[in-house]
């Protein structure tokens, strides 16, 4: 009942014109970034994120969350229309979504895919509001230890189950230690990896690293590989909605399915991209219809979108209730919370009810925004879409800039930006993950002070880390993580038939 209390006061915070207005302006703001090549939802979070510093932090999560929900869709126009996955997780949807699309069921496939969006977006935010009061009575157990060990078992956890290479992710994470190091130690005071230079005394800000990763690294991509747009014209109606809606219950395993996977590679570090290729695949092999795979089938759309919205909305879970973001765009509204002032974690729940609440609310009606603006606006982002993309490219070069000399207005960040910019572009070409290294330039000094005062308590003695079942329990299961890929490669070999 208190939970039901407390989302009625959400919808009470989230309920005003102010901020139905943010949602509406968000979602487009989401779609336009969504439909580009070269942008996607972290780059555009990020470069919403200083436009933020001055409002209140419920209106800055609601525009920004917005953004991010309609950057999903977005994707998800532009895979099944030009056969351009906007999002790196909408690119299982090109597998069906453009058949289908090229057998003149554009419409049928776009239904699909906004109505299982949609679905799998709600069961995220129903996960998010079940889950939300135990985590609120978890918090009072909480101290440096504990904060460690949960920051030990986030990076393990991308070792673990990010499905890139383990040794690909450490090093990812390690730059990432780097780079957040760099500037004022705040335990000690002094000066740390700045070589003399006075720019690099305040640190090297994320944002700035996010819009030069995201934006221009893949905006470098985008262009090496050559941008043939080869679009298909659509335009939903009404009766397409609602017939294509009429059959959705028909799927509903695969549904189901997919949500799960969704939800759980939200809250885990796998994150959206993973959940959509994981959803196409199961549903591919447990499907009757699986040999039609690729060629125009619904599931084939209706999972990945599924899963991918639902990983999207879970994965906001433990970025509020632990401080550990589950996706690279939740990691980067991480970064947005402390710049307001707010303390991601456990205790959030208890000092800030009514940003949670209205936050949680605020997704219940962003998305049905999201649905209702992306029926009516698909003609009109199709359109952009079809401007030429030497049109396109320089305005997001400009964007990209503009969002980093606004951060903290010195030129010497937009030199930052494009030097990150290499590095996307490197780390997609070597096929490193990027999001390992923005969590850690994001917690990765909150994880450093929360291991230090640690010590401090203890006398320098490691044994604090073990000192209680809740930190033990959370530093076993990142051993474990952590130690992963290693104990599955054993299984493998002692279960390989001897000659």
């Amino acid at each position: 009942m208190d939970g039901i209390a407390s989302l009625l006061h959400g919808f009470g915070v989230a309920l005003t014109a102010y901020h139905v207005m943010l949602m509406v302006i968000g979602v487009m703001l989401g779609l336009l970034v969504g439909v580009l090549p070269g942008l996607g939802a972290p780059n555009g979070v990020s470069l919403l994120l200083p436009l933020t510093f001055t409002m209140d932090p419920v209106a800055a999560i609601i525009l920004l969350t917005s953004t991010y929900w309609g950057a999903l869709f977005g994707g998800s126009t532009t895979s099944i229309l030009f056969n351009i996955p906007g999002e790196p997780s909408s690119v299982a949807t090109t597998f069906d979504g453009y058949p289908m699309a090229k057998q003149g069921r554009a419409t049928e496939a776009l239904s699909y895919a906004f109505l299982s969006a949609g679905f799998g977006a709600l069961l995220g935010v129903v996960l998010i509001t079940l889950l939300s009061g135990w985590v609120a009575r978890f918090a009072l157990k909480f101290s440096s230890p504990e904060y460690f060990a949960v920051y030990f078992l986030a990076f393990a956890s991308f070792i673990g189950l990010g499905g890139a290479s383990p040794l690909k992710t450490i090093v990812s994470i390690g730059l990432g230690f780097s780079l957040a190091a760099v500037g004022m130690d705040s335990i000690s005071g002094s000066l740390r990896l700045s070589y003399g230079f006075d720019s690099l005394v305040p640190g090297i800000s994320f944002l700035v690293a996010v819009i030069g990763l995201f934006g221009l690294g893949e905006l470098v991509v985008t262009i090496e590989e050559g941008l043939k747009i080869d679009g298909i014209r659509a335009r939903l109606s009404l009766r397409d909605v609602l017939r294509t809606a009429a059959d959705m219950p028909r799927h509903w395993l695969a549904l189901l399915r997919s949500g799960a996977i969704g939800c759980w590679m939200g809250i885990t570090p796998g994150g959206p991209t993973a959940a959509s290729f994981m959803s196409y695949g199961l549903a591919k092999r447990f499907s009757r219809k699986g040999a039609r795979f690729g060629q125009g089938e619904p599931e084939g759309v209706i999972s990945p979108e599924t899963a991918d919205h639902a990983a999207g909305t879970s994965a906001m879970l433990p970025m509020l209730a632990l401080g550990v973001p589950g996706s690279a765009t939740s990691a980067v509204m991480l970064g947005g919370l402390m710049i307001w002032g707010l303390n991601p974690g456990p205790m959030l729940f208890i000092e800030r009810p009514d940003f949670v609440w209205g936050l949680i609310a605020s997704m219940y009606l962003a998305n049905v925004v999201a649905v209702v603006l992306v029926l009516t606006t698909v003609p009109m982002f199709a359109a952009i879409l079809r401007t030429p993309f030497a049109v396109i490219g320089p305005i997001i070069v400009v964007v990209c800039f503009v969002g980093a000399y606004t951060v903290a207005s010195r030129e010497f960040d937009l030199w930052l930006a494009l030097a990150f910019g290499v590095v996307g572009y490197i780390f997609k070409k070597l096929d490193y993950p990027i999001a390992p290294m923005v969590l850690a330039m994001v917690i990765g000094d909150k994880a450093e002070d929360a291991f230090r005062q640690s010590l401090i308590m203890s006398k320098g003695s490691p044994a604090i880390f073990w000192a209680n079942p809740l930190v033990t329990t959370l530093m076993s299961l990142g051993l474990l993580l952590l130690l992963w890929p290693l104990i599955a490669r054993l299984v493998a070999v002692a279960r390989r038939p001897i000659p």
